[in-house]
């Protein structure tokens, strides 16, 4: 993850031509901006996702041996793609890249939309529900792989969202890249949980120290951004103002640079709400870390004209001004004791072998309503999961 100035292809190198100070100015505000707005719309979202008593809506929990190898996993992913670049044609891999995040890219902003559209549709819209459900073995040893459940609306937003796909695939547009981007970033934000706080103090350092080694110790992070093709990261144009929506001299902001600190602070935003002050002193304060860590960053890379990783300022930033005010408030230990997770786990039902039925789905659906305590509600699987 890195922020940068690079060129219509993505490379992060010097503007085409000089950038003029005011295209600069609309160029970075805007990035901040849309960095902003994954972050704050997906920390609420994840308090609604984590007080939810459908299984299908659970989280994805990461705990302190995941964050432990992450920075690991990430580091082999990057190199693995860099080789791939060395060795394979760059043509044919951004081929499948862009077919495999046309794909994602679509159920994420089907996803990201589709509690907004619903205040649209009229009332008696004729709103019909389906299930698409996909199981492995018999008996008692049926395992459910996929189980999703949506209505019509669903579908308008599929077909919304599969226009912004098409667009993607055939003009690869930066505003179609940034709208995926920007569904990409909210989705990480509100089903990506953090357990514990020291969970995040760890994969935030790990990735702070994985992020400095690959942009200023090796060539291969600014490598791997020039030749992917995918929307990983958020770009607007410098030269917006010149060219107009056909501006190629953009400014990039890496989407890890946006989910992994956004993870953290929608954390201290449960935990706010779990203090039960009707307070969010430790969600804002993380808010206001991260526009100063961003901004720094920024500065710092119109200072010395060079990619910067960006995890390098936001780190100390999200980390360090929440704990000073846990310091003063006198709650560290409640801070770190804190478990995300706890909330959720003993509450919500599970289903841990599916009875035998034969039939339709709807039949299926029926009789797994009778063995669970609380009565059946709709459910939205995330992109994520499929």
């Amino acid at each position: 993850a890195e922020a940068a100035a690079h060129n219509g292809s993505g490379a992060a190198a010097a503007a085409r031509a000089p950038a003029t100070a005011e295209g600069m100015a609309l160029a970075y505000g805007s990035l901040v901006l849309m960095a902003l707005l994954p972050i704050f719309f997906g920390a609420l979202r994840s308090v609604s996702c984590a007080k939810s008593k459908n299984s299908s809506e659970m989280p994805e929990t990461i705990t302190s041996r995941d964050a432990a190898r992450f920075p690991i996993v990430a580091s082999c992913t990057l190199l693995g793609l860099y080789l791939f670049f060395k060795i394979f044609s760059q043509e044919y891999i951004n081929l499948l890249l862009s077919m495999y995040f046309f794909v994602l890219g679509i159920l994420a902003l089907s996803h990201t939309i589709s509690p907004m559209m619903n205040r649209f549709f009229p009332a008696n819209f004729p709103n019909k529900q389906y299930q698409l459900l996909f199981t492995q073995g018999s008996g008692e040893t049926k395992e459910e792989i996929v189980n999703y459940e949506f209505d019509t609306k669903d579908l308008v937003c599929l077909a919304m969202s599969s226009v912004v796909g098409v667009w993607y695939l055939l003009r690869k547009h930066w505003i179609a890249n940034n709208l995926f981007g920007l569904a990409f970033s909210l989705n990480g934000v509100e089903l990506l949980h953090l357990n514990n706080v020291s969970t995040g103090c760890i994969l935030l350092g790990g990735l702070f120290i994985y992020d400095v080694f690959w942009v200023f110790g090796t060539n291969v992070m600014v490598t791997v951004a020039k030749s992917f093709e995918a929307p990983i990261k958020l770009v607007f144009p410098q030269d917006l103002l010149e060219k107009g929506l056909e501006a190629d001299n953009f400014a990039m902001l890496g989407l890890g640079d946006i989910v992994i600190p956004g993870i953290f602070i929608a954390l201290l935003l449960r935990f706010d709400i779990s203090l039960k002050k009707n307070t969010h002193t430790y969600f804002y304060t993380s808010f206001v870390a991260y526009i100063f860590g961003l901004g720094l960053t920024i500065f710092i890379m119109h200072i010395f004209k060079h990619a910067q990783p960006a995890l390098l300022y936001l780190v100390p930033a999200c980390i360090g001004f929440p704990l000073l005010v846990a310091l003063a408030k006198g709650e560290v230990t409640e801070m770190f004791s804190y478990e995300s997770s706890a909330e959720i786990l003993p509450h919500t039902p599970r289903l841990t072998h599916f009875p035998t039925v034969s039939g339709s789905p709807a039949s299926l659906a029926d009789s797994m309503q009778q063995k669970l305590p609380c009565p059946r509600r709709r459910r939205q699987q995330s992109p994520s999961a499929l």
